[in-house]
C-alpha cells in the first residue's frame, strides 16, 4: 500500500517542495524514516504514531517506510509530523487519496494530536504557488503569514483530525483571507523617537545624512554622551518600507523562527545590535543546521555594533564581504546557501581605552600608543567601508534638561524620503542594484556627481593640508553629493563639501591611518 503527499522544506530563506511517501508492508511492526532525515524528523515517529492514536484513528502494526524526497538533500525541522500522518492514513485506508495531489500539508503534532506552528511559513507557501499547488494546509497560528502570498488558497487546520475531516469533506473550511495593506498599516509603527534625543545636534544631523544616501556611520564619544540612543533611532528616520521589502524582511525573520506569536509581518525597519561577545556565525549565519545571522536578520534595517573595538578581528572581517555584496553566502560540503544582508552598519566606539579623551569633565590618562593601538583594532579595510565618523561629545547641562523637544522622526523622515527619490532618478540608466549613493564606484562617481572647480580646491586642500587618503577622498565626494541631495541641489556646492570633510574625524587622528 502506498501514498503520496506534498510537504516543503526551508533551504536558506527559500522553500522546495517535499514527496512524503508512505509504504506499508506486513512484517514486523516498524516506522522508518529515510531521505537524510535529520534527529528532529527521526523523532517524528513517536509524535505521529500518538497524535494518530489520540485522535480517534488506528496506527497500523505494519512494516512503515517513510521516504522524503529529494532524498540527496538533508531534511530538518519538526514541519513534516503532519504530512506523515496523513500520507500514513492515506496509505492504510483510512483517507481517501482524491485530492491529496494538489493541497501542500505541513505543520507539528503534538502528542494529543493538535497542530503546532512551524518556521518558514511564508518562503514555503511562495514556493507553493511557484510550483503551481492551489491549496496549502498550514498550522492555524501561522495562517495570516502564509496568506500573505496571493494566489493561493491557505486553510488554517487546530489538528489532525481537522485535517482529515477536511480532506474527506466531511468538514468544509473558507479559505483564510488576510488585508496585506490593513496588516502592514497596523504594524508600521516606532516606539521611539528623534524628538527624545536632546542636544546632539550634528550626530544627528549625521545620522540624517547617513539615512539619505544608504552611508554606513561610525559614532566616536565618550560614555553616556547618546551614542546607542541616537543609533537605535536610525530605523525611525529611514525611507518607510515597500511591501515588497516588508516581505523580503519577513522571510528572514520567518526562516529564523522570530516572528512573535500573532505576527504575520514585519512592517518596521529592523534594529539589530549583537553583543560584541558574538561569534563570527552568529554575525554572519551559518551553524550545524545553517540559520541567518544578525547581517540578514537585519536585512532592509540597521546593524548597529556597540563598542566596536571590543568586538573579535575575526568576527569584524567577516563583515566585509556582506557590505560590499549585499548577500552572505554559506557554503557547505552538501549545499551552498545565500541570505540576504542589504543593511546600513551603524557602529560607536569610545574615543580611548578609558573613554574620557574628548571629554571635558573627565581626565584621560591614555597615552597617544594606547589610544592609537586602540582604534587599530577596527581594520583599515572595514573602515574604509564606513563613509560618515562623527564625534558625539557629553551633552551640555542646559541642553539635557531642556523641555524643548527637538525635530520629530517623521519630518526627518520626509527629507530622507525626498533625498532618496532623487537618487533613484538619478541611477535609473546604472547598473543594476545601484540605488543609494553609498553604493556607487569611482568610476560612477566620476560620472554621476561631476564637481566644480571651487569645490575641487576643497578636496585638494583636504588632502594635502589635513592629510586624507585617497579612499577619504571618494568618502568626502560621495557624502557632498548626499548632503547635496538633502537640500534638493541640483550640483554639489562648496558648502557640501565642507560640511562632508566634517565627518571624516577619525581622519584626524595622529598616527592613525585609515
Amino acid at each position: 500500500m502506498f501514498s503520496e503527499v506534498t510537504a516543503a522544506a526551508v533551504l536558506g530563506v527559500d522553500a522546495y517542495l517535499v514527496r512524503v511517501e508512505a509504504h506499508m508492508e506486513s512484517g514486523l511492526d516498524l516506522f522508518t524514516v529515510v531521505g537524510l532525515p535529520d534527529a528532529a524528523v527521526k523523532e517524528s515517529r513517536d509524535r505521529v504514531s500518538a497524535a494518530v492514536k489520540n485522535s480517534g484513528f488506528i496506527f497500523p502494526k505494519r512494516r512503515i517506510t517513510i521516504n522524503l524526497a529529494p532524498a540527496d538533500i538533508r531534511k530538518a525541522g519538526s514541519g513534516y509530523d503532519l504530512p506523515m500522518a496523513v500520507s500514513i492514513l492515506a496509505a492504510s485506508g483510512q483517507l481517501g487519496l482524491d485530492g491529496l495531489n494538489s493541497v501542500g500539508i505541513l505543520g507539528e503534532l503534538a502528542l494529543d494530536g493538535k497542530v503546532r506552528p512551524v518556521r518558514g511559513v511564508l518562503p514555503i507557501a511562495n514556493a507553493a504557488k511557484r510550483e503551481g499547488l492551489k491549496n496549502l494546509i498550514v498550522p492555524e497560528e501561522n495562517a495570516q503569514e502564509a496568506a500573505l502570498i496571493e494566489g493561493i488558497n491557505i486553510y488554517p487546520m487546530e489538528s489532525l483530525r481537522d485535517t482529515i475531516d477536511f480532506l474527506m469533506g466531511s468538514d468544509e473550511i473558507e479559505p483564510f483571507k488576510v488585508n496585506r495593506e490593513s496588516l502592514f498599516m497596523q504594524s508600521h509603527e516606532y516606539f521611539i523617537d528623534f524628538s527624545e534625543v536632546r542636544g546632539q545636534a550634528a550626530a544627528k544631523r549625521a545620522m540624517e545624512v547617513a539615512a539619505a544616501g544608504g552611508h554606513n556611520i561610525l559614532l566616536v564619544g565618550p560614555p553616556g554622551s547618546g551614542k546607542t540612543m541616537v543609533a537605535k533611532r536610525l530605523p525611525t528616520i529611514l525611507p518607510d518600507f515597500t511591501m515588497e521589502e516588508s516581505l523580503e524582511t519577513t522571510q528572514v525573520h520567518s526562516v529564523a523562527g522570530l516572528l512573535k506569536p500573532g505576527q504575520a509581518l514585519v512592517a518596521s525597519r529592523p534594529f539589530r545590535s549583537p553583543h560584541h561577545t558574538v561569534s563570527d556565525a552568529g554575525l554572519i549565519g551559518g551553524g550545524a543546521v545553517p540559520k541567518p545571522g544578525e547581517v540578514s536578520l537585519a536585512h532592509n534595517g540597521v546593524l548597529f555594533l556597540d563598542e566596536l573595538p571590543e568586538f573579535r578581528k575575526n568576527v569584524l572581517e567577516v563583515l566585509r564581504q556582506p557590505m560590499e555584496d549585499g548577500v552572505v553566502t554559506i557554503s557547505r560540503a552538501a549545499v551552498s546557501l545565500t541570505y540576504p544582508a542589504t543593511f546600513m552598519l551603524a557602529a560607536a566606539m569610545n574615543p580611548c581605552p578609558c573613554g574620557y579623551h574628548t571629554d571635558p569633565m573627565h581626565e584621560c590618562r591614555c597615552t597617544q600608543e594606547q589610544i592609537a593601538r586602540y582604534l587599530s583594532r577596527v581594520s583599515g579595510p572595514l573602515l574604509d567601508r564606513i563613509d560618515i565618523h562623527v564625534d558625539v561629545p557629553r551633552v551640555p547641562w542646559q541642553e539635557l534638561s531642556s523641555k524643548e523637544a527637538g525635530e520629530s522622526s517623521e519630518k526627518v523622515r520626509a527629507r530622507v524620503s525626498l533625498a532618496k527619490q532623487a537618487q533613484v532618478e538619478r541611477f535609473k540608466s546604472a547598473r543594476k542594484g545601484l540605488f543609494c549613493n553609498a553604493q556607487m564606484t569611482n568610476r560612477e562617481l566620476e560620472k554621476f556627481v561631476p564637481l566644480s572647480d571651487d569645490c575641487m580646491k576643497l578636496l585638494q586642500r583636504a588632502i594635502t593640508q589635513m592629510g586624507f587618503s585617497a579612499r577619504a577622498y571618494h568618502r568626502i565626494w560621495k557624502v557632498s553629493r548626499t548632503i547635496a541631495d538633502l537640500e534638493t541641489s541640483e550640483n554639489v556646492q562648496p558648502n557640501h563639501v565642507l560640511e562632508a570633510i566634517q565627518y571624516r574625524s577619525l581622519d584626524r587622528v595622529p598616527g592613525l591611518n585609515v
